[in-house]
């Protein structure tokens, strides 16, 4: 059975429909769309899902961690508390995730850009939690597919290392010849990396970094691939 990665794209998601080692990309309007692709087995979506009411999640530390020394610690945002989800104004934001959590930290101007997308994912999964759908990170599956993954991701050089990485599991360029229109590499690419953390995952040999915590809504607070 396929299964789906899916990276957030300009309010859209692209997604990476693996089967084996065929994969189509898909162009995602809402999270809506996500869940309703058909005949999936497991969805891994590169945003956060199990969140914090009063600090940073232990596995946004642990991958930070595992991937400095990698050419991508500073892609692992720290998730915003779940206070944070009740407001699209920044200010108030920063506010809001100051009084709940010590010591007082505000979300990042670029973690606060994904609070949409995060409150639509939350508001679509719904309860009780679900095992379907896992958070993972593109850069954790990109160095476990070739350690040689090493440049930022955009660059010449990482566009290169990632292609190579993905040519080894699926049949990425042809997935991105015919891709639909406007999807950007990056983002392709980074639903590729989810796709196959997913597949991983569903075979049972997905590795993940957390401290076994749930959130309010019985998430897991954890990152996979």
């Amino acid at each position: 059975m396929a299964v789906l990665g899916v990276d957030g794209w300009r309010g859209r998601w692209a997604g990476a429909l693996l089967d084996e080692g065929t994969v189509t990309l898909l162009d995602l309007p809402d999270v809506a769309a996500v869940l309703a692709v058909p005949a999936v087995e497991l969805v891994a979506i590169d945003m956060p899902i199990g969140l914090s009411e009063t600090g940073v999640r232990a596995c946004d530390v642990a991958a930070a961690r595992r991937l400095r020394g990698l050419g991508a610690a500073g892609s692992v945002f720290p998730a915003p508390v779940r206070t944070v989800l009740g407001t699209d104004d920044y200010a108030e934001a920063r506010a809001l995730s100051r009084a709940a959590t010590d010591p007082p930290r505000a979300p990042s101007a670029q973690a606060f850009q994904l609070v949409k997308a995060i409150r639509e994912l939350d508001d679509a999964l719904g309860e009780p939690p679900t095992d379907r759908v896992v958070e993972v990170h593109p850069e954790l599956a990109f160095r476990a597919l070739d350690a040689g993954v090493r440049e930022r991701k955009g660059s010449a050089r990482g566009t290169v290392q990632r292609l190579r990485a993905l040519r080894a599991v699926m049949d990425v360029e042809e997935a991105l010849a015919r891709a639909p229109v406007g999807i950007p590499l990056i983002d392709a690419l980074d639903a590729c990396a989810a796709a196959w953390s997913a597949q991983r995952l569903a075979q049972g040999r997905g590795e993940c970094v957390g401290d076994g915590t749930t959130d309010r809504r019985g998430r897991p607070m954890r990152i996979c691939w």
